[in-house]
């Protein structure tokens, strides 16, 4: 017979089952490799609700791990005019200001809605850059600790690495360079070379290496991370055409996609790769990041 106390029982079993399934983080490690997402792949979004609907574009899609791209967790920037120097002073000045005066209680409201979902933010994109005041430049490590990221990334300079250097030793936490195309500016991530010279001025600068950027400029992202592997915090996965080509839907460029993840599967280097959607495409970023997905983990089977 069902008791009045059998019944509390299933009950009170069934609420904790589902809060234990509200809080199960989701699984996208496949074979051995974790996938996830930058989160800049969803910058179609409007910008109002943004971290909500990523998280929830996400849970659709089946992440579990990503990196998350700063602007999404700051206020909506203005638009400025072109050649409106007083309005481009402006807005920098007050997002300085809310950087520099924002309680962390907000990131920690965003750390939470991933932390419900499921999700884990691994790595904060926080691009220093030269109009980065030291207070600005502090602030950024305070906010990636405390939505629970291991990583900063940044896509920034070799003359602003040398300031922030002092910050990374000083957290103790990494910063991963994020390199881009442009071979010609000495100052740029882009080489090999420009990704050890600012490995070389703290141990915890490490490297964020994008594939499709990274092969589109001559060098073999396979034989990079087998030689640097230790150091590389994530990798961003895209297809890039050869000779600085267009990135192109996956498995229409030359970007040996396939090749990277078997290495990391085969060789088991703990290096997340990170879905970044930046082709045009034309169902929506939601169902371009599944075909990546599905890209990735049919080459990883």
């Amino acid at each position: 017979m069902f008791t009045r106390r059998d019944f509390g029982k299933a009950a009170l079993a069934a609420l904790s089952l589902a809060r234990a399934s509200a809080f199960a983080k989701i699984d996208s490690k496949i074979n051995g490799v974790q996938l996830g997402v930058q989160t800049y792949s969803f910058r179609e979004f409007p910008p109002e609700g943004i971290v909500d609907a990523v998280i929830k574009a996400m849970m659709e899609i089946g992440l579990g791990e990503c990196e998350v791209f700063t602007a999404q967790f700051e206020p909506i920037q203005p638009r400025i005019a072109q050649g409106d120097a007083a309005g481009r002073e402006k807005a920098r000045k007050d997002l300085r200001d809310w950087r520099l005066g924002v309680s962390l209680d907000h990131f920690k409201g965003i750390k939470k809605k991933f932390d419900d979902a499921g999700i884990r933010i691994y790595a904060y994109n926080y691009s220093f850059n030269k109009s980065f005041s030291d207070d600005e430049i502090e602030r950024g490590f305070e906010f990636a600790k405390t939505v629970g990221a291991r990583v900063i990334t940044a896509s920034t300079t070799l003359s602003v690495a040398k300031r922030v250097a002092p910050f990374a030793d000083k957290h103790k936490m990494i910063v991963a360079m994020h390199g881009h195309s442009n071979i010609k500016d000495p100052e740029e991530f882009a080489k090999p070379e420009s990704f050890q010279a600012a490995m070389d001025m703290s141990k915890y600068f490490w490297v964020n290496l994008d594939i499709g950027h990274f092969f589109a400029t001559g060098y073999d992202p396979v034989a990079y991370i087998n030689e640097h592997h230790a150091r590389i915090s994530n990798l961003h996965l895209k297809d890039r055409k050869k000779d600085q080509g267009d990135n192109m839907p996956w498995g229409q460029g030359d970007t040996p996609i396939k090749q990277v993840l078997m290495l990391l599967k085969e060789k088991k280097y703990p290096i997340p790769g990170y879905i970044e959607y930046e082709y045009r495409g034309t169902e929506g970023p939601i169902a371009e990041v599944k075909k990546c997905f599905a890209y990735a983990k049919s080459a990883l089977a």
